[in-house]
């Protein structure tokens, strides 16, 4: 039989994975042992039960014990009785035990009331697991749900795939629901509602495959920005040079060296460019999608404008300072030539001025006196 049930089994699995073609089989199992031993109402039944079979063996141990003493009496007595009395009281003998055995096979036998009641007190458990069982499978898109404590033998299965704490968890969730209020019960549904999310293997890998996507793009985007800023800072860094260099121009000095931020800013974006590309390679290996690439060549082209920009700007605002520069040479040299315009102009006019007269006293002979 087991023989049979597994190879049936086989043969539905193969003739599932090829229908549902790249999906797979899904797979789960429950243990019914486990679940009936940890249900409050079948141990609650199972306990009556045991007690009725206990009372049961109780009463066939005095069957027994009487029987025994009735043996150990004939036992006794056989030699006093008359051959009849003898045969009479085996009969009565042969009787009860027939009586006894009869009464244990009818408590205990394969039909007997232990096996009856016992599937009486299961059954309505056995539905309810039945039903639970398959909603979760409705829910889930499982093919196949087998039980672990059935005939079917199972040399290994992976605790994921093993379901029987959620039938367990419906179960008492079933029973409370009883004795809760609408409010409550709508409640429980939302709980029941986002533990499925938490607990649903597809749920979990779906959101996982989005977080990594969310993360890739993340990094594109940050990759992006530093790209941006290490092309500012070398933008900033070329004007602070170009200014030094005017400075020390205008003022005789030695210009600094003009390499040393430029080696700075080179180490500096080769180092940005290095960590881009290996976190850029990181994230081309996560995110193989379509829909990541699209993202990847769309920030490549925006890192792409952005540079043309900044670099537009930069030759703007040299042009601007070299503009300003000229102006300002040529206002300086402007006002060096009208400097030296007014002092020409100046010298002669004080080499023509006259000397003044010394004035002539009035001679003696002259003097009218």
């Amino acid at each position: 039989m087991k023989k049979y049930l597994l190879t049936l089994v086989t043969v539905l699995s193969c003739l599932a994975a090829t229908a549902q073609g790249a999906r797979g089989v899904k797979i789960a199992y429950i243990d019914m042992e486990y679940i009936l031993d940890k249900a409050p109402d079948y141990a609650e039944a199972k306990n009556q039960l045991e007690q009725k079979a206990q009372k049961w063996k109780q009463e066939i141990d005095v069957k027994k014990s009487e029987i025994e003493k009735l043996k150990e009496a004939l036992k006794a007595e056989k030699a006093l009785l008359t051959k009849e009395l003898v045969e009479e009281r085996e009969e009565e003998i042969a009787y009860l035990e027939k009586e006894m055995l009869d009464f244990q096979e009818k408590k205990f036998g394969p039909t007997g009331d232990l096996v009856t009641q016992k599937s009486v007190l299961v059954k309505p458990i056995q539905d309810q697991i039945f039903t639970i069982v398959q909603d979760l499978a409705e829910i889930r898109k499982y093919d196949f749900v087998f039980d672990k404590s059935s005939d079917l033998t199972m040399l290994f299965a992976a605790n994921k795939h093993d379901i029987s704490e959620l039938v367990l968890t419906r179960m008492a969730r079933a029973a409370k629901q009883e004795s809760l209020s609408s409010r409550q019960l709508k409640k429980l549904e939302e709980q029941e509602k986002e533990e499925e999310r938490a607990t649903n293997p597809d749920i979990v890998e779906r959101q996982r495959i989005l977080d990594e996507k969310k993360a890739a793009k993340q990094k594109l985007i940050d990759d992006k920005r530093a790209a941006q800023q290490a092309k500012r800072d070398a933008y900033e860094a070329k004007k602070q040079q170009l200014k030094e260099e005017r400075e020390a121009k205008k003022n005789g000095t030695t210009p600094p060296a003009a390499g040393t931020a430029n080696k700075r800013n080179a180490a500096s974006e080769t180092e940005t460019t290095d960590v881009k590309e290996g976190e850029a390679g990181t994230g081309e290996d996560k995110a193989t999608t379509a829909e990541d690439k699209k993202s990847n060549a769309q920030a490549t082209r925006e890192a792409a404008i952005a540079a043309a920009k900044a670099e537009k700007e930069r030759k703007a605002e040299e042009k601007r300072l070299a503009i300003e520069a000229r102006k300002k040479e040529l206002q300086e040299r402007k006002e060096a030539a009208q400097r030296a315009k007014e002092e020409k102009k100046n010298k002669p006019a004080e080499e023509a001025k006259p000397a003044e007269a010394t004035p002539t006293s009035p001679s003696e002979g002259n003097d009218p006196e």
